[in-house]
């Protein structure tokens, strides 16, 4: 018995979570080999082995970069831009391609990448002009046979057929190409005044292999297309196909028919649009025109005739009158009982009574100071005598005057026994009245 996992995928669970870890951790990637097993079914797609001495990878090139299956045949050496994953009805690894290239192109790739950083460092990449959308008058830089050319004047047909598109045909491949696109850019530019409307340049060719389009890629086409006066739209090969032109334009399309939709707007939506702005303003109207007329009703039922509005001012005239004769016919009562306080405190509080009243006790406390006053004078009189008495039994003068001394020393101090002197001291005696000053000649101890 084996204990049952804690969760079971399906197959097709598993293949989906194999496929996506696959296509997030290795992304976009370069593989290169010898490619074999092609097949072109009549779907339009391309399915093909690439194979070294070791291994090989199956290999779906989709019907949208299809065109490129022209490019390689059983047995050429390829470079593979593509993610890998996985078919999951079958469970096949395998590799989604982006775009091929022959393996040999390593020389031109350096090349590009070299002249690429030196235009970058002085500036030749720095263009930005907005083009306007829709220019009034837009020349187109490209072969007047190749797909290009047909495929964006079907855009702009389709899209905004009044453009004015005037065609500056070039070779697009090859040697004479450059020299060509640099005097059809040089045209384009001259003399502005004779044709004032125009303002917009697109350069443009179909898809190809990265000799075909290195014509693009030359030094001087790119500074040709920095120097420009009009603004450039750049629009060569395929999505995955980027060129020195491609940077040195204002602006870039992915392919040219991207480029024409990137120009003009499209009629049909801004038909749609406008329908909509139209339906829209069309009921705002009607939904304002049902407010006001709503308004316009409640305000007319408000609306009375100033015959009644004066009849109501008048009869709340009379009663604002009403009121305020019985509010001053108030205020008067309270006046009156308030008056009549005032006058009784007045009466109560009279002067002459006042005095008269303290006259009378003023009398009445003098009597009793006349009776009282003798008696406490002699009470007062007797404890006095009382007290003296007291004091002067304990009184120290009392037992002076019956002939006692007090002796005290320079300092003050009073001499209590015969060994706090010493001969020749000379002492103060204090006697019941007077002092005298003498002076120790023996001390005796009893």
């Amino acid at each position: 018995m084996h204990d049952t996992p804690a969760v079971t995928l399906s197959v097709s669970d598993l293949n989906r979570q194999a496929r996506l870890m696959l296509e997030r951790g290795f992304g976009d990637c370069w593989v290169e080999g010898e490619v074999s097993g092609l097949a072109k079914p009549a779907s339009g797609h391309c399915y093909f082995t690439l194979k070294d001495d070791r291994a090989q990878l199956r290999c779906a090139l989709f019907r949208t970069r299809a065109r490129f299956a022209a490019l390689f045949s059983n047995g050429d050496h390829v470079r593979l831009r593509g993610r890998v994953s996985i078919f999951e009805p079958r469970g096949d690894y395998q590799m989604i391609v982006e775009a091929v290239q022959p393996a040999g192109q390593g020389a031109l790739l350096a090349a590009f990448e070299r002249l690429k950083q030196q235009l970058a460092g002085e500036g030749v990449f720095a263009n930005a002009r907005p083009l306007p959308c829709p220019p009034r008058k837009l020349l187109v830089i490209t072969s007047a046979t190749g797909a290009a050319i047909r495929d964006v004047l079907a855009v702009l047909e389709a899209r905004w057929p009044l453009l004015d598109v005037t065609l500056l045909p070039v070779p697009v491949q090859g040697r004479e190409a450059v020299p060509a696109i640099v005097r059809a850019l040089a045209l384009a530019n001259q003399n502005p005044n004779l044709d004032p409307q125009r303002d917009a340049i697109l350069i443009t060719r179909g898809g190809g292999s990265l000799e075909d389009l290195w014509a693009f890629n030359d030094e001087h086409l790119a500074r040709a297309i920095f120097h420009s006066r009009l603004p450039v739209m750049s629009a060569v090969g395929h999505e995955v196909d980027v060129t020195l032109a491609d940077f040195a334009a204002d602006v870039r399309a992915p392919t040219p028919s991207a480029a024409a939709e990137q120009l003009v707007p499209d009629r049909r939506e801004l038909s749609r649009r406008l329908n909509d702005a139209l339906l829209r303003l069309a009921r705002c109207q009607r939904a304002r025109l049902d407010t006001e007329t709503q308004r316009l009703d409640h305000l007319r039922a408000r609306l009375r005739h100033p015959g009644e509005r004066l009849v109501g001012q008048r009869q709340r005239l009379e009663q604002l009158q009403v009121r305020l004769q019985r509010a001053m016919a108030q205020q008067r009562h309270v006046a009156r009982q308030r008056q009549a306080h005032l006058a009784q405190r007045l009466r109560a509080c009279d002067p002459a009574r006042q005095v008269t009243e303290a006259r009378g006790r003023l009398e009445r406390a003098r009597q009793r100071l006349h009776l009282t006053l003798p008696q406490h004078l002699t009470t007062q009189r007797g404890r006095l005598n009382a007290l003296a008495r007291e004091l002067n039994a304990v009184s120290p003068l009392a037992v002076l005057g019956r002939g006692y001394a007090i002796l005290e020393n320079t300092e003050g101090h009073v001499i209590k026994r015969a060994e706090d002197t010493s001969p020749g001291q000379r002492l103060s005696a204090r006697l019941g009245q007077g002092r005298l000053s003498v002076e120790v000649r023996r001390r005796y101890k009893s």
